[in-house]
Formats: C-alpha cells, sequence, structure tokens
C-alpha cells in the first residue's frame, strides 16, 4: 500500500541518503535503524512496551506469528475465519478460505474456519488444542467485512481464558488507515501479536510482527537475511515521520467519513461498509461493469472483491478534492 502518497520527498530524500552509505549488512551486527523504526513504532502505535521482529512482507509477518504461537503454546491447532487471507505461504495461505490458492502441500495444517462475528460458532471450535486464532481487523480480499468490536473483545477474553495467543492481522487495515493507528484499537483490545506489511514501507518490502511483552523469546526462535536491512529500516521511519508530521491518522478519518457518508447517498449502491480509509461497497448485479469502466474512461483504479464488490484503498493523504473526483466518476458511471 502506498500509504503516504507516491514518491514523498522526505521518503524519497531518505531512501536516497542511505543507498549512498549502505543498503545491506547482516543482521548479525546490530542496525541502529531498527532501533529508531522500532522505537518509533511503538510511540505512534501505542504499543511501546511490545518487541518488534522485522521481515520482509506480510505473508512471512503472519507464517512468523504461526510459529511464534505454537512455539508458546506448544500446540498446532488455528482457528480463521471465513472469507480471511493471510497471505501465500505455507501456513499463511492454510489460513486463508481460498482453497483454490491452497495446494495439497499447504493443505495439512491444523486449521478450523468459523463465521466471521459468530460467537456461537467460535466457542465450539475453541478447545484446549488450539495455538491460536488468526483474525484481520478488518477483513480486506474478503470484502471489507468488518468484526464487530464486541466480537474482537469477546475474541481476545476467551483466547485469554483458554490459553491460546489472538493475532491481529493488521497488514491491509492497520498503520492508520482506519483512523487508529491498528484497526483492532476501535475495540480497545490488545492482542498478543500483532502482522503489518504493506503501508508499512510505501512500496518497499517490509514487513513485522508486534509481540506482547509476556513472550520470551530465545535465541534462533525466529530469523531472517534480508528483514529490516538498512533501506528498509530507513522507508519504514520515513513513513512513520510523515505520519506524524502531516497527522495522517487524523486525516484517514476525516477523508474516510466524508467518504463513506457520500457513497451511502447513491441510490445504486447497495452496501457501503468501512472505517476510515478502507472501505467496500457493493453494487448491483447490471453494474459489473463500473470498475473497468472507471479504471479506462476515468484511469482511476480501485481493487475489487467477487462478485461486485468495489475496495477503496488510498494513500493516507488523500485529499478531499481527490475524494471528491472519484465521487463525480462513480455517479456518472452509476446513471
Amino acid at each position: 500500500m502506498i500509504s503516504i502518497g507516491h514518491s514523498h520527498p522526505h521518503y524519497v530524500k531518505s531512501l536516497s541518503d542511505q543507498i549512498s552509505k549502505i543498503a545491506f549488512y547482516s543482521n548479525s551486527v546490530q542496525n541502529p535503524i531498527q532501533e529508531k523504526l522500532a522505537e518509533k513504532l511503538g510511540q505512534l502505535s501505542g504499543y511501546p512496551e511490545y518487541q518488534l521482529f522485522l521481515c520482509n512482507a506480510g505473508a512471512e509477518a503472519n507464517e512468523n506469528a504461526l510459529k511464534l504461537a505454537s512455539f508458546v503454546t506448544g500446540k498446532k491447532r488455528v482457528i480463521a475465519f471465513k472469507k480471511a487471507f493471510h497471505g501465500r505461504t505455507s501456513g499463511a495461505v492454510a489460513t486463508t478460505d481460498n482453497p483454490k490458492i491452497v495446494a495439497p502441500f499447504n493443505a495439512n495444517h491444523d486449521i478450523v474456519f468459523v463465521p466471521l462475528n459468530d460467537e456461537a460458532a467460535f466457542t465450539a471450535a475453541l478447545d484446549n488444542t488450539v495455538a491460536a486464532v488468526i483474525i484481520e481487523g478488518i477483513q480486506g480480499v474478503g470484502g471489507i467485512q468488518l468484526p464487530s468490536d464486541s466480537f474482537l473483545q469477546f475474541i481476545d477474553k476467551k483466547c485469554k481464558e483458554n490459553g491460546s495467543l489472538l493475532i491481529l492481522d493488521e497488514i491491509q487495515c492497520g498503520y492508520g488507515r482506519t483512523g487508529k493507528f491498528f484497526a483492532h484499537q476501535h475495540a480497545g483490545i490488545k492482542p498478543h501479536i500483532i502482522t503489518t506489511a504493506k503501508g508499512m514501507g510505501n512500496g518497499f518490502p517490509i514487513g513485522g510482527v508486534l509481540i506482547h511483552p509476556d513472550i520470551k523469546p530465545w535465541s534462533g526462535m525466529l530469523g531472517t537475511t534480508f528483514g529490516g536491512n538498512y533501506l528498509a529500516s530507513v522507508a519504514g521511519l520515513a513513513v512513520l515521520e510523515v505520519m506524524e508530521k502531516e497527522s495522517l491518522l487524523q486525516n484517514a478519518e476525516t477523508i474516510g467519513s466524508y467518504w463513506i457518508n457520500e457513497l451511502k447517498t447513491i441510490p445504486a449502491i447497495k452496501e457501503v461498509r468501512g472505517r476510515g480509509l478502507i472501505i467496500g461497497f457493493d453494487l448491483p448485479e447490471e453494474k459489473k461493469t463500473v470498475r473497468t469502466d472507471l479504471l479506462f474512461k476515468h484511469l482511476i483504479f480501485t481493487g475489487e472483491a467477487k462478485p461486485n464488490t468495489i475496495r477503496l484503498l488510498p494513500s493516507l493523504a488523500m485529499t478531499k478534492e481527490e475524494a471528491e473526483l472519484f465521487l463525480v466518476a462513480l455517479k456518472e458511471e452509476l446513471k
């Protein structure tokens, strides 16, 4: 995700300056920029006491989160949710509710899928074999499906009672996109593990796992070759600096609320879902060409979820004028 806009001057300068010094060195040697990134992330996210493991992408972050939960609990069963998407590596894709992209090699993980926001189904699935529960703060690929605040609070409580670890996948919905740093913070919970990527680097490959202080690592528990390299760390730090200086969390909330309210006034739209600048809306079957019409007629690129959901995840620096340009084009195509 491009969280602070393409080619932001501070971001470009930070990366340009760093590449003329050193781009990569072994993680056997301490990298002070990693420390600055971890400190700034802890400060802005409200998780200063959590540890940060840096990797290269969201799938890798989820893979390490699942492994970490299994190490800590000594168990292997995982509860995930219908319509979930967590990545394409072995464990991450096994917890993704799309059999089409799960190869036989990945299908032997012990995963159970339950419907989102169904407390009874979740309770029935949770037993003493469950190592972890993994859930997106807002389901992205699944069509911008929101777990209710009360449901997040419920599964947080049940995980603690059961000794299972709660993993919040904030890869697509986090990093300021909802107006809070992480989407789950609207529910007032503090999960055991949080995963992040996408907007974390503004297009530069970087991922992270935030780990509760009660989880004590041992040497070699997690590892990476390129995770947290100098360029990635500088990219991540520059993103946070811009987010803080330009008040992008507040902007995401303001522009997102405006956009959602305006979309709800358009008669052809069946349902609008979202928080801040992660928004999905459903169109009737006869309007299924709207996404391609927006692209080829107006040069506006949007996301989608099958069959007829349009997903909006623009830069957190989006202006009201840009939001209005989209609304004008959308209304034209929905006439």
